[in-house]
Parts: structure tokens; sequence; C-alpha cells
């Protein structure tokens, strides 16, 4: 083989090297950004079943009478500003929005112990509890997915790589709430 033939199958090898190892990039990319996507969309089917069972609660609350129009009114409008948020970023924040509503609405419900003992409201309160702990274990493997691919295209050569193939250079993780760090005060 004359040496200008080696030279030749070295390029070619070395090409083809390289294009392997573009499409194996691309390929993990594309794999790390479908795990975030289902990941989320766990997120989101916890989210739909909490949605689901707050008119419910609600419902049960205002039956005793309550008059607590303000709490009503914010779960209310927290429930459609998730409705119509669009992007991931939309969502996480009016997620956060309903949550406080939540909480103060179970705030209220201290208040009245007759309402804590109905059966109705206590088996309501346990799908809110199972879906709120489902959420947490959702909201934790969509923030490792988002980890690992937001590790991944920071990463030398798939940095390089990422914003030529379109891929987003960071995806939003969940974080806690402000205030989340300080301990409730309990008074009586």
């Amino acid at each position: 083989m004359s040496k200008g033939m080696m030279w030749v199958v070295g390029i070619v090898a070395a090409a083809i090297i390289l294009i392997g190892a573009i499409v194996g990039i691309y390929n993990s990319l594309v794999a790390k950004d479908v795990a975030v996507k289902t990941a989320w969309s766990q997120v989101e089917t916890q989210y739909q079943r909490r949605f689901d069972l707050i008119p419910n609660l609600v419902e049960t609350v205002k039956g005793y009478k309550i008059h607590e129009a303000e709490v009503f009114k914010n779960i209310a409008d927290a429930r459609a500003k998730l409705a119509g948020a669009g992007s991931v970023n939309d969502k996480i924040s009016a997620t956060n929005g309903l949550e406080g509503a939540i909480s103060r609405l179970l705030v209220v419900v201290e208040n009245y112990p007759n309402l804590k003992a109905d059966a109705n409201f206590r088996q309501l309160m346990d799908n809110l509890e199972g879906t709120e702990n489902r959420i947490s274990v959702s909201r934790m493997r969509y923030n490792e997915s988002v980890q690992d691919y937001n590790t991944s295209v920071r990463k030398f050569p798939t940095v390089i790589f990422a914003g030529m193939f379109g891929f987003d250079r960071e995806k939003p993780m969940f974080e806690a709430q402000k205030g989340a760090e300080e301990t409730p005060k309990v008074k009586f």
C-alpha cells in the first residue's frame, strides 16, 4: 500500500470516528431531553390529580358554612392561573401559588373541629396528602433528570454540539418556595 493511500485510509477512519462520536453525543442529548420531558409529564399527572381533588375539598369545606371567601377566591384564582400556564417556568410559578392557597385553606380548617371529623373531608385530605407525596417524588425525579441533562450540556465536547443541534442550554428545576426554610410558628 502506498504512502498516499495510507493517509487517505487514516483520514477516512478519523472522519468515521469523529462522526460516530458526534452521533453518540446527539443521541445522548436526545435521550436525556426525553427523560426530562417524561419526568415533567409525571409531575403534571400528579398536578392534575391534585387539581381535580381541590374543588371537592373546597366544596366540602364550604358545606360547613365557613365564611372565608378570600381563601376560596385565592384557590380559584390559583387554579385558573395553573390551567392557563404555558411554559414549565409558568407552571412551576402557578403551582407555588396554588400550594400557598391550599396551605391557607388548611389553616382555616383548623378552626373547625367538626369539619376535621367529617369522613368525606378526612378521605379527601388523605387523597390530597397522598397526592402531595406523589408530587414530591415526581419533582425529585424531574430534578434528577434535569440535573443529568444540565450537567451533560455543559460538559466538553457536548457543549459545542448542544447549541448546534438546538438543545436548551439549561432546563429549569424546582426550588423550595421562599420562606420554606423557616420553621412554622404554632400558636394556641
